[in-house]
């Protein structure tokens, strides 16, 4: 007689690219995120909703490190970030070494809301700049893998353009090239329409969702609440620095459980479900 095999339920389950537990983020005596567990699949595209001040920008940039989380555990890839040590009142402190952080932030892009581009460089300079400085490209490699980022944007004839000469939607999908350049499996985009006016805003929204398409790893925070809906495959709405409720777009962003979600919601029936 035979052993069955071994099941493999365990083995079909991918691993979670992005596991955070417990997180919390204090900024003096405001506790601006207050216990954060959210998991996230390689592929999955989460929208991030809530009102201004609710903590979904802080715990983007605790993600990514820009902030350092005050206390809980950041797992990338099934590896925790940082140096973990219990202390004699029995917490845990976690340390962090900028080489490790530099790492993390190769495998974990970022866009901003005010695209954070350098005003003496060009949109080629620009994407180039992390291949050279953090990945130690040659700068013909660099100029060649940055232009092949920029023609993926749509923006080819504007490499050798200064911000000032772009135009804000421009200038938000140079701001996509860079992070797109370092090769990240995850990306995180912090309200990258809000700064733009009305016209320019479809032209970024177009690239995201093309992201979206070719099966990328997203977290977007977000007030395009359409855009949510028909590209997101989860959504997440933060009240008060924890996650009050989320959920399938059909589900959360139609027929919110919770009145909390409810009333932010009924705010932003301008835009089209």
């Amino acid at each position: 007689m035979t052993d069955a095999p071994p099941s493999t339920a365990a083995a079909e389950t991918p691993q979670p690219l992005l596991r955070v537990t417990a997180l919390r983020k204090q900024f003096g005596p405001a506790e601006v995120l207050k216990g954060i567990d959210l998991s996230v699949a390689p592929g999955e595209r989460i929208a991030i909703l809530g009102a201004s001040g609710s903590g979904k920008s802080t715990l983007l940039r605790c993600l990514n490190f820009m902030e350092h989380p005050s206390s809980g555990r950041v797992e990338l890839g099934g590896s925790v970030v940082g140096t973990e040590r219990t202390l004699r009142d029995g917490s845990v402190r976690t340390d962090y070494s900028e080489r490790e952080l530099t790492r993390v932030r190769q495998r974990v892009g970022m866009v901003f809301q005010q695209f954070n581009l350098f005003p003496h460089m060009t949109a080629l300079a620009n994407v180039m700049e992390g291949l050279l400085t953090v990945k130690g490209l040659a700068r013909e490699g660099a100029a060649t893998q940055a232009r092949a980022q920029l023609a993926r944007v749509g923006l080819a004839d504007k490499a050798d353009e200064y911000p000032a000469r772009l135009s804000g939607g421009q200038k938000q999908r140079v701001a996509i090239a860079r992070a797109l350049a370092m090769e990240p499996e995850l990306l995180l985009f912090d309200e990258p329409t809000s700064a733009l006016d009305p016209e320019l805003v479809g032209e970024v929204l177009r690239v995201i969702r093309s992201l979206a398409d070719e099966g990328r790893t997203l977290l977007l925070v977000t007030h395009e609440l359409g855009f949510a809906y028909h590209v997101a495959n989860r959504v997440l709405f933060i009240a008060d620095g924890v996650i009050h409720e989320q959920g399938p777009p059909q589900q959360l962003l139609k027929n919110p459980t919770l009145p909390r979600t409810q009333a932010f919601l009924a705010r932003h029936r301008e835009f089209d479900l």
